[in-house]
């Protein structure tokens, strides 16, 4: 694995690639031809915000798996392209969380207490105390647009300020922002009732231009306004004659639409300041969010499923904590069931039981068996980002059931796939929390371990099938691990599942398959 780094991404970040073996070229400043021209070396690239990674570049890049951003915003790489090509971009959401959120507080108080203004006066050799008399920020109240990690982070500190906290987020639930003290508002009444508002959203088109000359209409007289998210959903035209007329009495922005921006109308007024998008610009930050990226850019190339993945469903902490230990058993079901089948497939599904019925998020273990029965059969690339994909593409309906009871087990992950020659049926579950088995398959109760080879053997059960199976595979220098049989009556039909230490060679399977009672037999590799 190979991965290219720019952007002065920190070393630590690096560090942590070189130690899992990975190889890295680190070149600063590329141009998009320069990237083009060295990009199919490359199986990953990691960026911060100078380098774009275009839909030119990645059409460069037959092996390139993953795009990492040491960051949080990924304007500069063609997402939509990364996901037609099965590329996982990824980014580091939690790194640079402290350092914005302190950042925000930090322009907060300097609008407040006019910091700014006052500081270049006085180097300037004015002694001038009138003119920058402040406010307090206690018993004012805040609006929070957009109450995600940053911007509850802001709530929690705008508390100790002795400040009232209002939000608008149509994305949290009440229970959430009851913990976190804040009122959730409708946007229009946000605006009405707060002091300061502050931003806390990503950019998209329905929040471009969202605080326009309409929004500071509704607005308090006097409120001051705080953006440390994304140029572009302030309004800067409309931002500069709420200014001018007083509507709005302060305005600090560490981003804008254009950017680097050096030139703009809002530098001429006192009542403005502004930062050069430094929200993320801390030490401790730049370190985190490099060590944060490599670890998910190392997932990626192990074909793991990421926590911080822009193009599949971020997974939470505590959900990633919930499901995680089900994700390898879902996709050694997929496989399994990839090698089970014969025909093209026509339909997945699936079915969570027990302790998984109550799990709040089952999508990414859906995707977890679709990735390994595709990837298993397919020629293309399949991963955690085009596994839906491909499936839809081809026409294979895949449904999801909860059932929340279940004998025998805590839960239980059942797969049924058909196909234009029939059906199979798997369920599998964890013995102690981390032991993948499978446990039945087809309707037949068995106890298989989900790694090395095994034989699937559907027969009738009678004397002597077993004696005759083991001799074929002994002649082949084959070595039996284990045996065990499923069945549900004497005599009636039956599976016979062998594991073995290598695999059984293409004659050694037909040979099987003639003698006398054997309805099939499958190799199965996990």
């Amino acid at each position: 694995m190979k991965v290219l780094v720019t952007d002065n991404v920190a070393q630590e970040g690096i560090d942590v690639l070189l130690r899992e073996g990975v190889g890295v070229e680190v070149r600063n400043k590329l141009t998009e031809d320069e990237l083009c021209a060295v990009i199919s070396e490359f199986d990953g690239i990691i960026v911060r915000s100078a380098t774009r990674v275009t839909a030119r570049v990645m059409e460069s890049a037959p092996n390139l798996k993953v795009v990492g951003r040491a960051g949080v915003g990924v304007d500069n790489i063609d997402v939509s392209t990364a996901t037609e090509r099965g590329i996982i971009v990824v980014n580091a959401p939690d790194g640079n969380t402290m350092a914005a959120t302190e950042h925000t507080m930090a322009l907060m108080l300097s609008l407040a207490r006019n910091l700014p203004q006052a500081d270049a006066r006085l180097k300037s050799g004015v002694w001038d105390k009138k003119a920058f008399v402040g406010v307090e920020l206690r018993n004012k109240c805040l609006g929070i647009l957009g109450l995600g990690r940053i911007g509850s982070g802001v709530a929690r500190r705008a508390h100790a300020m002795e400040m009232d906290v209002v939000a608008y987020d149509p994305y949290i639930t009440e229970e959430r922002a009851r913990d976190l003290g804040v009122t959730l508002l409708p946007l229009e009444e946000v605006f009405r009732k707060a002091d300061f508002i502050t931003v806390h959203m990503p950019l998209t088109k329905e929040n471009y231009h969202l605080l326009d000359d309409d929004a500071f209409a509704k607005m308090k007289d006097g409120v001051r306004i705080i953006n440390c998210a994304r140029g572009g959903i302030v309004d800067e035209e409309a931002l500069y004659r709420a200014l001018v007329s007083g509507k709005v009495a302060g305005a600090a922005l560490d981003v804008f639409e254009k950017e680097p921006q050096t030139e703009s109308p809002l530098f001429s007024l006192p009542n403005f300041i502004c930062t050069p998008h430094l929200g993320a610009s801390t030490r401790e930050a730049q370190v985190s969010v490099a060590v944060d990226v490599a670890e998910e850019v190392i997932a990626a190339l192990r074909g793991e499923l990421v926590k911080n993945a822009v193009n599949i469903p971020s997974l939470k902490p505590d959900i990633l904590k919930e499901i995680g230990p089900y994700l390898g058993l879902a996709e050694k079901l997929g496989r399994f069931h990839a090698q089970l089948l014969a025909g093209r497939l026509k339909r997945i599904e699936v079915t969570y039981s027990g302790e998984l019925a109550r799990f709040r998020q089952i999508d990414p273990l859906t995707t977890a068996l679709v990735k390994g029965l595709l990837d298993t059969i397919l020629q293309e690339r399949v991963n955690y980002v085009n596994a839906p994909v491909i499936a839809r593409n081809r026409g294979i309906e895949i449904s999801q059931t909860r059932v929340d009871r279940v004998e025998d087990y805590v839960g239980l992950l059942t797969v049924k796939a058909a196909s234009s020659e029939g059906e199979h049926e798997l369920a599998g579950t964890l013995f102690r929390g981390n032991d993948p088995r499978v446990v039945f398959i087809d309707g037949y109760r068995v106890d298989a371990v989900t790694e090395g080879h095994m034989l699937i053997i559907p027969h009738i059960d009678r004397p002597r099938i077993i004696g005759a199976v083991g001799t074929l595979i002994g002649q082949h220098d084959v070595n039996i691990a284990a045996m065990q049989v499923g069945r549900k009556v004497i005599g009636g039909r039956a599976v016979m599942v062998l594991m073995i230490d290598s695999p059984v060679p293409p004659e050694t399977l037909e040979a099987i398959r003639r003698v006398d009672g054997i309805l099939d037999v499958r190799m199965v590799s996990l």
